[in-house]
């Protein structure tokens, strides 16, 4: 099952990273946000994170801070989109995600050995 959920979250960031690097609708999105200068880290921070999940699949440690690490991002990201008031149901994915993340970082420090 934890791989199962890095794979998911791995590929899911691999995405989110991609996008929030080269897409247009991301650009516009961070302004809205008044962060427009943090798209391009947070974008990286994304990518990061998914190959960090990746070379889990292989060493634990690195799943570890991987996925803590995208727990804290997307919690922030959550935060963000509270704070512009967005509808929950857009600050959603950003919830689940650090959510998702959180449990990953629980199941590998407390019951994978």
């Amino acid at each position: 099952m934890t791989k199962l959920i890095i794979i998911f979250s791995g590929v899911s960031f691999l995405f989110f990273g991609i996008s929030c690097l080269f897409s247009n609708y991301m650009v516009s999105e961070f302004k809205r946000y008044h962060l427009e200068n943090f798209r391009i880290l947070v974008g990286l921070l994304q990518l990061m994170g998914s190959i960090g999940l990746f070379i889990g699949l292989f060493s634990k440690n690195w799943a570890i801070l991987a996925s803590i690490c995208l727990a804290v991002l997307m919690a922030f990201g959550f935060v963000v989109r509270l704070k512009v008031k967005d509808a929950f149901l857009l600050a959603f994915p950003s919830l689940f995600y650090s959510l998702l993340n959180m449990a990953l970082f629980i199941l590998l420090t407390r019951f994978e050995k």
